[in-house]
C-alpha cells in the first residue's frame, strides 16, 4: 500500500504563501483518489480538497480560489500551493489516500493511508 510523508508546513503572516509537499511510496498515487485534509483541535478533520485519478477536484469553499492541488504522477508526488492565507486556516494538514472505488469521496474516514501532518500557521 502506499505511504505518505508531507513536508512544507510552517508559519507565515495572513496574505502569504506556502506549499505543502506529499511524497507517496509503495504505490502509485494514480491510483487512488487523493487528498488534502486539516485538523484543528476539538474539531473533525475536514476536506480541504480532493482530486481522482484523472484531475478532477473538489475544494472547499472556504479555498477555492486561493489553494491549488496538484498530483504529479511522474514525481508520486501530491502537492497544495495555498495562497492569501488567512487566520482561519491554520491548522494541522494532512495528505491522504483512498483505493479507487467510483467517486472519489470527501468524508475523511473512507481514506485508508495518511501522512504524519505538518503544521500551517498563520500569524
Amino acid at each position: 500500500h502506499v505511504q505518505l510523508v508531507e513536508s512544507g508546513g510552517g508559519s507565515v503572516q495572513a496574505g502569504g504563501s506556502l506549499r505543502l509537499s506529499c511524497a507517496a511510496s509503495g504505490d502509485s498515487v494514480s491510483r487512488y483518489c487523493m487528498g488534502w485534509f486539516r485538523q484543528v483541535p476539538g474539531k473533525e478533520r475536514e476536506r480541504v480538497v480532493i482530486i481522482g485519478p484523472h484531475g478532477a477536484t473538489t475544494y472547499d469553499d472556504s479555498v477555492e480560489g486561493r489553494f491549488t492541488i496538484t498530483n504529479d504522477i511522474g514525481k508520486n508526488t501530491l502537492f497544495l500551493q495555498m495562497n492569501a492565507l488567512e487566520p482561519e486556516d491554520p491548522a494541522v494538514y494532512y495528505c491522504a489516500a483512498a483505493p479507487l472505488s467510483g467517486l472519489c469521496s470527501s468524508w475523511h474516514a473512507v481514506y485508508d493511508y495518511w501522512g504524519q501532518g505538518t503544521q500551517v500557521t498563520v500569524s
